[in-house]
């Protein structure tokens, strides 16, 4: 098996220098920023968003420019948003031209590839660092060959009712959790803000349809590989949504999983951005999931994770007690909360 791209699982000598210009402030549209922020074991020194010049975001300070982030000593620039369609706005590309001439490495998990950019790459060369694509699959990827069955990991998916609601988020305060308490846990990514995160992965959207499962398949063997015994795959879309639910049976079917975390947005009715496009109920979003598993695999949710962001804090606990009476499954909002209740249910199951 040609080995998973990997830059390292534990921290280097990365300093980050996150470009979130415009989007520092969302949760949506700056959520790899805010995900190398909380668990990135490498440190982020200062965050670009010229429109919040000035203020702070968990400690780290906010600058205008690359120059005046140049002070605190980053080596590495990383685009910390995802853009319209996965590519550069021109204002964009003069970001990224000002990091590679200031010396920094250059870090994306868009589908526009900077090391496909010839006056990127001329520059890179000029400058002597590095180009890094997050969301550049391997080139030789396959169909599953039936390993995800044989491997001796117990692997858990998390599974969405909408996208950008926490799917990755929970993979990793799961495995956080595993590992406190000693489990020999490995969180799996499968996209570009967890590649940031964990230093290896594939990003499963930029793979060819027919190769996604294969590709799921190779990352919970790699995950085995380096030494979980228990394995938290990030989870990417949604079955319930009209534009992504691809990835997200490729996922199911290429990783194997036996059980599913079932994430939720407090409080959600419709598919994000698909106003009339009303989302299943929760007992209905459980039977699919269990439906369409693997029949050499049977999966089953063993709980639900709540992101109650939105909520106060009365409220959040009235929402995921109503969410454990309604699907009669342990229901808790990890990041508010903790893990542990959720990880009883995934290891109990």
């Amino acid at each position: 098996m040609t080995p998973v791209s990997d830059t390292g699982t534990k921290a280097s000598q990365k300093r980050y220098l996150i470009l979130a210009e415009g989007r520092s402030g969302d949760p949506h549209y700056g959520k790899t920023a805010r995900g190398i922020l909380r668990y990135a074991p490498d440190p982020t020194v200062a965050i670009l968003d010229s429109t919040r010049a000035g203020e702070s975001y968990e400690g780290v300070p906010v600058v205008a420019t690359v120059e005046e982030g140049l002070p605190y000593g980053p080596t590495t620039a990383v685009v910390g948003v995802a853009t319209q369609g996965g590519r550069f706005p021109p204002a964009w590309r003069e970001l990224l031209k000002q990091s590679i001439a200031a010396g920094l490495d250059l870090e994306s998990g868009l589908h526009e590839f900077v090391g496909e950019d010839a006056e990127l790459v001329e520059l890179a060369r000029e400058h002597g660092v590095e180009l890094r694509d997050l969301r550049k699959p391997p080139p030789d990827l396959n169909v599953p060959t039936g390993e995800n069955l044989q491997i001796a990991a117990r692997i858990v998916l998390t599974v969405g009712s909408d996208c950008a609601i926490g799917k990755k988020t929970v993979a990793l305060e799961l495995d956080l959790e595993a590992r406190r308490r000693g489990l020999a846990s490995v969180f799996v990514p499968t996209g570009q803000t967890g590649i940031a995160i964990a230093g290896w992965g594939i990003a499963v959207d930029a793979v060819v349809s027919d190769f996604l499962a294969g590709a799921a398949e190779r990352l919970v063997v790699e995950g085995h590989r380096r030494g979980g015994e228990l394995l938290f795959v990030e989870g990417q879309g949604s079955l319930a949504h009209p534009a992504y639910s691809g990835v997200t049976l490729g996922l199911i079917h290429g990783s194997a999983p036996h059980v599913f975390v079932l994430c939720h947005n407090a409080g959600a009715t419709e598919v994000e951005g698909y106003p009339g496009y009303p989302l299943p109920t929760l007992t209905q979003l459980i039977e699919v999931h269990e439906r369409i598993a693997l029949p050499l695999r049977p999966a089953r949710v063993a709980c639900l994770a709540l992101n109650t962001a939105e909520l106060d804090e009365d409220e959040a606990r009235a929402a995921i007690a109503q969410t454990a009476e309604e699907t009669g499954l342990p229901a808790e909002d990890p990041v508010r909360f903790g893990a542990g209740t959720l990880l009883e249910a995934v290891l109990g199951d």
